[in-house]
């Protein structure tokens, strides 16, 4: 019951968000959810404490930022900035290159899709970010029932046991189908086997970015990301689909929009 009653306010509150608030008002929000998610990922990754987790919490809100507001990003300051990050995080703190590489991950795994997510909004209207919402749930929850209905083989038992081929197979049918009814709405002129490839490709991306964070989670030894949302984990395991998905519908967007 706490779960459903959770879960129906937080969906009502997203979809809220994303149909009347203002877009300073939403980069606002991916920056905040970005430090939360950022946060959490950290903790499961073996970044114990705020001093320890400062600068990558840091850095992800302001790579997250600077995404949404379309910012000009030099790609080689990008590089020359974590080479630095790595480098005196090394000889200041003496912790093992693996940790150092783990921080740096959080700000690309978490800041960036968060911040395209923003321009998704800024460019196409509040419809493509809904899209893209619901496309995600649609292929969760069939790949959920499918794989109760019909599952018989493991998708990746060593990372999440209760996956399935089955379950997979059909949440890629449902994502497609639904890219392709829906779609047409939003790209009237996209071709289907266009929308049919969006659809598979943000379908296969959010089941990567489910079994990515579950990985973290298994490594940790953990069942959620954290207990703040009752009922449904932390932020990340909200959010583990939509950090992999929303960049390639971010880059499928620009294609359509320059063409």
């Amino acid at each position: 019951m706490v779960r459903l009653a959770s879960g129906i306010v937080l969906g009502a509150a997203a979809v809220a968000a994303i149909r009347f608030l203002p877009i300073d008002a939403l980069r606002a929000i991916a920056v905040l959810v970005a430090a939360l998610a950022a946060h959490e990922y950290l903790q499961i990754a073996g970044t114990a404490g705020l001093a320890r987790q400062s600068v990558p919490i840091a850095a992800t809100m302001l790579l997250c930022a600077l995404v949404a507001c379309e910012t000009p990003i030099d790609p080689m300051a990008l590089v020359l900035t974590a080479l630095a990050w790595v480098a005196v995080d090394l000889l200041a703190t003496g912790r093992p290159l693996q940790q150092t590489a783990t921080d740096l991950v959080a700000p690309v795994y978490i800041g960036a899709p968060l911040g395209a997510l923003v321009v998704v909004q800024a460019k196409a209207g509040w419809q493509a970010t809904l899209l893209l919402v619901a496309l995600v749930i649609v292929s969760d929850s069939a790949q959920y029932y499918c794989g109760r209905m019909f599952g018989r083989h493991p998708l990746a038992p060593a990372i999440s046991p209760k996956k399935t081929i089955e379950g997979a197979a059909g949440g890629l049918v449902c994502g497609m189908a639904f890219m392709l009814l829906a779609g047409p709405w939003l790209f009237p002129s996209a071709g289907l086997l266009s929308l049919g490839a969006l659809g598979a490709a943000i379908v296969v991306l959010g089941v990567c970015g489910d079994l990515f964070e579950s990985r973290l989670k298994r490594l940790a030894g953990v069942k959620d990301s954290s207990a703040l949302i009752p009922g449904h984990g932390g932020v990340l395991d909200r959010i583990d689909a939509l950090l992999f998905a929303a960049p390639a519908f971010y880059v499928y967007l620009r294609s359509v929009m320059t063409v």
